[in-house]
């Protein structure tokens, strides 16, 4: 294993290591940052657009970058790790929440593109996991980020497209598909100034 430095926005430090690591078969985009911020309430736009520049455009520099690595090497993957939160705006990180929902876009995209030439790519839909990136929120129930790395290696060796992640992740993908108002109905009671989603009462 080789660990390298890399800022996922900057094009050409994204092409350098594509280019070093011509042997990948496996492309896991994780990088993600938090701005917990509502869309209107936030002071300014700075922390929607460094969401959207990481969450969004880092992802898409990425799989461009390694997408001809990937056919060279027969294929292989992609995942891109998004969040539960793309499914639907939790006003308390609305701007989070959209940049996770535009990545999810892009990922369907990516993968009607590269299907031809063999890449598997697959969309995981975590609930809250204990990483630095959610270190400010007020939450007891955090997954495990080995056992949220696991459950998406199982579901990629099971050749599935999506995968939710962890029992909150699963309600509102089922939720989503049954009632979405619903939905959306419930996430929007959690509004800027909460800490989580524990803050509101069911």
């Amino acid at each position: 294993v080789e660990t390298v430095s890399l800022d996922v926005t900057d094009e050409a430090a994204v092409a350098n290591v594509a280019s070093a690591a011509s042997d990948v078969t496996l492309l896991i985009n994780s990088a993600g940052v938090f701005g917990l911020a509502g869309l209107i309430a936030a002071p300014d736009l700075s922390a929607a657009r460094r969401e959207m520049d990481v969450n969004f455009w880092g992802g898409l520099i990425m799989c461009r970058a390694f997408a001809p690595v990937l056919r060279s090497n027969g294929g292989g993957a992609i995942v891109n790790v998004l969040s539960e939160a793309a499914r639907v705006c939790v006003p308390f990180a609305g701007s989070y929440c959209a940049s996770k929902s535009a990545a999810w876009i892009m990922t369907q995209g990516v993968r009607a593109e590269l299907a031809a030439q063999g890449t598997h790519v697959m969309a995981a839909f975590p609930a809250s996991t204990d990483t630095p990136m959610v270190s400010m929120l007020d939450m007891d129930d955090l997954l495990d980020p080995v056992y949220v790395a696991g459950t998406l290696i199982d579901a990629l060796e099971g050749g599935l497209d999506d995968i939710s992640i962890g029992e909150h992740a699963i309600y509102m993908e089922k939720l989503m598909y049954s009632d979405y108002k619903a939905l959306e109905r419930e996430s929007a009671a959690i509004l800027p100034g909460a800490t989580a989603v524990a803050d509101v009462e069911n």
